[in-house]
């Protein structure tokens, strides 16, 4: 008889263990949304999206609509002094290989950019994370393919301003308002999500789906002294890059490409890249690019965990891939960066 129970008893012992074991490895996935909600709200097919998703147009006249609700909900402390600057990767602790994957979903007033489907569908089918920084006008766009986005368990989001503006040539209310209406943007959507959620039975789902953004990018890189004063109050870290990821991607093959950033790659590196079918090589850079990072030994994070492994790289003034190599873009498009190539 004790020996029935003993051998019980280290058996209910394994059952939890296990247990335990298996809630720890959802974690850190899940801190970003819900693969039940992802999967309960779109079938597959949905998800897969079509060609029609990689158009892109030009509008008659610049979309220059604010969004339903102008001001976010959501407001964060300021920016602790360590990350006030414009952040272009981290020094992991211990030297980890780890690494982000950014995405940027953006299109100008007189634009509509695409969803580079083929770059989703290979993050998801190799379960790889990564980070979107979405602009407002670019979410209220395409309001399924950013739910989507949100309620996957791979991606976070971060703003990526409104309409692209140059935050540089930019006045302080003139970069809040880029600011904050992708913010109210985002939450529309959330709320939006939130109803459909309730609406299949799975609201509790939405507890794991980040309710407001983060993280901000800057367009073009460009920025100046006032522009992180007025981030940093807002709760919002300027995040770069250590990696142009598509630098000169049409006068480069993939494989060339793919060699730029395995060369340019370090341990904390944050990787620049496009999901909004503008640059035309990225869906083909990616599958090729992933596979010769594991084969490295390379872990792919979200930026937020990244900020967590160690003390981040700064600069004072963003840039492409070398200091200043971004002041072009200043006079090249109108409207202070929003609108369309001058001529």
């Amino acid at each position: 008889m004790f020996l029935l129970r003993f051998r019980l008893l280290i058996l209910i012992c394994a059952i939890f263990l296990l247990s335990s074991c298996g809630s720890k490895t959802v974690t850190a996935s899940d801190s970003f949304g819900s693969e039940t909600l992802l999967n309960t709200l779109w079938f597959e097919k949905q998800l897969a999206g079509s060609e029609s998703d990689l158009a892109r147009a030009t509008l008659p006249e610049p979309d220059l609509r604010a969004p339903v609700r102008t001001e976010p909900l959501h407001t964060f402390p300021p920016v602790p002094p360590s990350l006030q600057q414009v952040i272009t990767q981290v020094t992991p602790d211990g030297g980890r290989k780890v690494m982000a994957l950014t995405f940027d979903l953006c299109e100008r007033a007189p634009h509509i950019a695409g969803y580079q489907k083929d770059i989703i569908n290979y993050l998801r089918s190799h379960n790889i994370k990564a980070t979107f920084f979405a602009g407002g006008k670019w979410m209220r766009t395409h309001p399924d393919k950013a739910m989507q986005l949100m309620a996957d368990p791979l991606f976070e989001m971060g703003n990526h301003a409104w309409t692209h503006g140059n935050f540089a040539l930019m006045n302080e209310d003139e970069v809040r308002e880029q600011v904050n209406w992708t913010q109210a943007q985002y939450e529309l959507l959330y709320e939006e999500l939130q109803m459909r959620a309730k609406k299949r039975g799975v609201s509790r789902e939405m507890d794991k789906v980040q309710s407001s953004l983060r993280l901000m990018r800057l367009p073009y890189g460009r920025n100046n002294e006032h522009t992180a004063n007025i981030l940093a109050s807002m709760g919002l870290p300027m995040i770069q890059w250590s990696v142009e990821g598509e630098q000169d991607e049409l006068k480069r093959t993939i494989d060339q490409l793919v060699a730029w950033n395995l060369k340019k790659v370090t341990p904390g590196a944050i990787i620049l890249m496009h999901a909004n079918a503008v640059p035309q090589t990225t869906h083909k850079i990616v599958p090729q690019l992933v596979p010769e990072l594991k084969k490295q030994g390379y872990e792919f994070v979200t930026v937020s965990e990244l900020l967590k492994m160690g003390p981040v790289v700064t600069v004072k003034d963003g840039y492409f891939d070398k200091p200043g190599d971004n002041l072009y873009v200043d006079p090249l498009f109108g409207g202070k960066g929003t609108l369309g190539r001058i001529k």
